[in-house]
């Protein structure tokens, strides 16, 4: 990706210089690139001093490393080197606890310093990213005519990028975003994994193109119609792709981070979960061999998975965007929720028409579900969700993101839960107290559960 924003500032006419550490593994890289961007106006060094003196200051350089020690150890070189008013931008998946901390220490010595989020890959680096920025805003505003440059535009021509909000916010909105995907890709999993039982590979991709052509548009339906198709030879190449899914930590953060807000993140705690399960290969062809299924000759109605797949979608975002609400909340980061959604209608992973609905939808109300639309939408797809799942069930199919969707459907829109007994309980073996129904709710009591009357 460094290479590819490299490549994506210098065609917009601004002057570079890159740098990269010389080892024998990597002696090539600056010399490579160099001849790759001959006919730009870009210098190469793998001297970290000549590199930073060949900048006008005040400087601006870009980290494209990975997250955590790599950061601090690459900031430790830099900082003997610069002077005051200079600016680091970390534009890798770094914790925003660690960006904060960064902020910190760097606007002590007088430097300034950005984290950015950046989504949409090595191609989205080099035709368009989107970028969600955190820090100071007069830090921001020197890299803000090369950041609306290079980023990508949305249906108005605009740029997917902006100042969301200071110190760790951008990073913290890059790791939602990646929770997010998390949960939207595991759905296309299960669609598929339904699916399949009836259909033949071709005749899914079909339907996810037809999907593709309407309100449910996402750059991930879109990619997994094409993977459908892809052969090697004569077979499909899918069925050589082992089924044990990497994760680099984002989905994680996502989880935990949500956790510590109290905010429920049900779906995304799902999708993680089940890449941790499919990596237990071993353990599950193990188990498999000690199972029969029941040969259910189940068909699964497309519309109904569709609308199952819509409400579904739904839930995700809605969880989301509700994180970030809580985040921006608790850090006093003021985020632009529309402007957020708008960051991700182009360049990034989970760009969608539902994205593109949600920056207008967001401009009238924050909360998804107090908006007539998006509550009716729910509402009339809730159905079909519930068919779809007593579909897996019979079937012997895993769905955990579209089962967490529902369940937590029911939760949310459960007047009385379960959770008296659970209080109950807590106060039974530990006396941690409970409110009453018939009391105030600012009062708690504790009971002699052992003793009636």
């Amino acid at each position: 990706m460094g290479r590819s924003l490299a490549k994506n500032i210098a065609s917009k006419g601004f002057p570079l210089s890159v740098y990269n550490r010389l080892t024998e593994a990597e002696q090539h890289v600056v010399p490579k690139f160099l001849k790759e961007t001959a006919d730009y106006h870009i210098q190469g060094f793998t001297d970290m001093e000549a590199f930073v003196q060949s900048m006008e200051v005040p400087r601006k350089i870009l980290l494209m490393v990975n997250a955590g020690a790599a950061v601090d150890a690459v900031i430790s070189q830099l900082v003997p080197l610069l002077d005051k008013a200079d600016l680091i931008i970390d534009g890798g998946n770094s914790h925003y606890q660690d960006t904060q901390g960064r902020t910190k220490a760097l606007d002590a010595k007088g430097i300034h310093f950005l984290g950015v989020g950046v989504s949409g890959g090595e191609q989205g680096a080099l035709k368009g990213p989107s970028m969600m920025a955190g820090g100071a805003t007069d830090a921001y505003a020197s890299v803000q005519p090369i950041f609306e440059a290079i980023a990508a535009k949305d249906k108005n021509n605009r740029p997917c990028v902006a100042l969301l909000g200071s110190d760790g916010c951008g990073h913290f909105v890059k790791t939602i975003h990646n929770g997010i995907e998390y949960a939207e890709m595991q759905l296309l999993a299960e669609c598929f994994s339904l699916l399949a039982p009836s259909h033949a590979y071709h005749e899914i991709a079909a339907i996810f193109n037809e999907w593709n052509e309407g309100e449910l548009a996402s750059y991930l339906l879109e990619i997994t119609a094409i993977i459908l198709t892809k052969k090697e030879g004569s077979d499909y190449l899918l069925d050589k792709v082992l089924d044990q899914a990497g994760s680099k930590g984002t989905g994680s953060w996502s989880s935990q981070l949500a956790f510590q807000l109290g905010v429920p993140a049900s779906m995304i705690n799902a999708a993680v979960t089940a890449r941790y399960v499919s990596v237990l290969k071993e353990k599950r062809t193990q188990l498999a061999a000690t199972i029969t299924r029941d040969n259910s000759e189940v068909v699964v109605d497309v519309q109904k998975l569709k609308e199952a797949y819509r409400f579904a979608r739904l839930i995700n975002h809605y969880q989301g965007f509700e994180i970030i609400k809580a985040a921006s909340e608790a850090n006093q980061w003021n985020v632009d929720i529309s402007e957020t959604a708008q960051i991700w209608t182009q360049g990034c992973i989970i760009k969608s028409r539902l994205m593109e609905s949600l920056t207008e939808l967001f401009k009238q109300e924050t909360d998804l579900f107090k908006h007539p639309t998006i509550i009716s939408e729910v509402k009339n797809s809730a159905k079909s969700a519930k068919i779809i799942l007593n579909n897996a069930f019979s079937l012997d199919i895993a769905t955990p993101c579209m089962s967490n969707s529902f369940q937590y459907w029911l939760s949310i829109t459960s007047e009385k839960s379960s959770a008296h007994i659970i209080q109950a309980q807590r106060d039974y073996f530990g006396a941690h107290t409970y409110q009453r129904i018939d009391k105030p709710h600012t009062e708690f009591f504790t009971t002699n559960w052992n003793i009636n009357g």
